[in-house]
């Protein structure tokens, strides 16, 4: 199952703290903030300076003014985006090699990643959640802290350049202080993670099977122990496609072997999928960042367990099925597993072998031709009756997840549990 990524590589790392702009303690000079685009002289700010998010003269506060910024730039986005890597590579040229030649795809993911953290900067708990995540699988792209400056004078000069209506000294201020708090946050990630684990792991095919003309299942064996839960998922990078990194669920819970399965479905001009499915044989040798992702199971809850699988989103349905297997608990799992037709169920049979071994495990097919449902998944769910004391688990496109937990909350199951892993493209990527 694929979802996004980047790069590869990694470098010295310091420990200090970010400064202006996530500046290291040994980087030089302060950081000088680029022209507005209107002929403005540059801005220079003492380094090390962590100010709070502050407000304007009519108190707005500093969240406020992101999410003003934020308003004005959407309707724009992909310009604004081509404006940021524009000042980035022109100012700093050598970064240029951190990013691979699926270029449009990863710029503007961490564009947007950057947008996204900002305008939770009110918000301590998620906002170091999700760059705690971001730091460590930055690790595998050879990012270091010297890089954080250069990325937030990027940052400040497309926004000051193209959100004229709603930038002033309050605003740039705003936007400094939540960039210096984000890349704090991500270099102690990253420099926390580096104590423990590697960059990545080399793993070796080991085993290729092919479901479908179109869904191939690959066996790895990595070249040290790889600690990880059922339910999350790794970025992979191919031999063939170097720099370029997806995103796949594991489709077991962890092995006594150590080997790791995953569930792949070539895209159309799908670069690492297509590769993963028709040109991966045994003994060629993969590279796998971090694990990462929080759909796993609660084992202290004796709560049963709705799982809807879509496509190859049954792969981390079927790992955390094996979860519950392993800790010994018999609780209530019913998965429904959804296709758009009955060929593609490539892995039903393997369902219903647990199904028959384990009495606690339902198995229901939702095939769409069959069924003839608009809703498709999720409405099929629907007829089975009410699932509020359940947790509730989704994988599978996008349009499916959003569908399925507007169905759930619909039936009154509460938001705290419902669980999937929110990642664009977490099934259906492009590459």
């Amino acid at each position: 199952m694929e979802t996004p990524a980047t790069a590869s590589g990694d470098g010295d790392r310091t420990a200090g703290g970010a400064g202006w702009f996530g500046r290291g303690p040994h980087t030089p000079a302060p950081v000088t903030a680029p022209r507005d685009g209107h002929g403005s002289a540059p801005r220079s700010v003492p380094p090390q300076r962590r100010p709070a998010p502050p407000a304007d003269a009519a108190g707005t506060s500093g969240t406020a003014l992101l999410r003003r910024t934020m308003a004005e730039i959407e309707p724009i986005a992909d310009t604004v985006t081509s404006y940021f890597y524009a000042l980035l590579f022109l100012r700093h040229p050598a970064l240029r090699a951190l990013f691979p030649a699926a270029m449009d795809t990863q710029r503007d993911r961490l564009f947007k990643a950057l947008l996204t953290a900002a305008t939770h900067a009110d918000d301590p708990v998620t906002l170091t959640a999700y760059l705690t995540g971001l730091g460590r699988g930055h690790r595998k792209y050879g990012t270091r802290p010297e890089h954080y400056p250069a990325v937030g004078e990027a940052l400040i000069g497309a926004l000051s350049r193209y959100a004229p209506a709603t930038w002033g000294p309050g605003t740039e201020a705003a936007w400094v202080s939540a960039y210096t708090t984000i890349s704090q946050i991500m270099i102690d990630a990253a420099t926390a993670d580096e104590m423990h684990a590697p960059a990545w792991w080399q793993a070796e095919v080991v085993a290729h099977e092919m479901r479908t003309k179109e869904i191939a299942v690959v066996t790895v064996r990595p070249d040290q122990p790889y600690p990880f839960l059922a339910g999350q998922y790794t970025a992979l990078e191919t031999p063939w496609w170097p720099r370029v990194w997806r995103h796949y669920s594991f489709a077991s819970a962890p092995r006594s072997d150590g080997l790791l399965s995953f569930h792949v479905k070539a895209v159309p001009a799908g670069w690492v999928s297509n590769a993963l499915v028709h040109r991966a044989h045994p003994g060629d040798v993969l590279r796998l960042g971090a694990p990462t992702g929080s759909m796993t199971v609660d084992h202290t809850t004796d709560s049963g367990l709705l799982c809807l699988g879509g496509g190859t989103g049954i792969a981390p349905i079927k790992a955390l099925v094996e979860d519950v297997v392993q800790h010994g608990r018999r609780r209530s799992v019913d998965v429904f597993y959804g296709a758009r037709r009955n060929d593609d169920l490539y892995d039903f049979d393997t369902m219903m072998r647990l199904q028959q071994t384990h009495s606690w495990l339902s198995v229901r097919p939702v095939v769409d031709d069959l069924a003839g449902l608009s809703g498709g998944l999720p409405e099929a769910v629907r007829e089975y009756g009410s699932w509020h004391t359940h947790d509730v688990y989704l994988s599978g496109p996008p349009g499916m997840i959003r569908r399925g937990v507007d169905t759930m909350l619909g039936m009154g199951v509460p938001s705290h549990r419902i669980r999937h892993d929110s990642i664009e493209g977490l099934v259906g990527a492009t590459t």
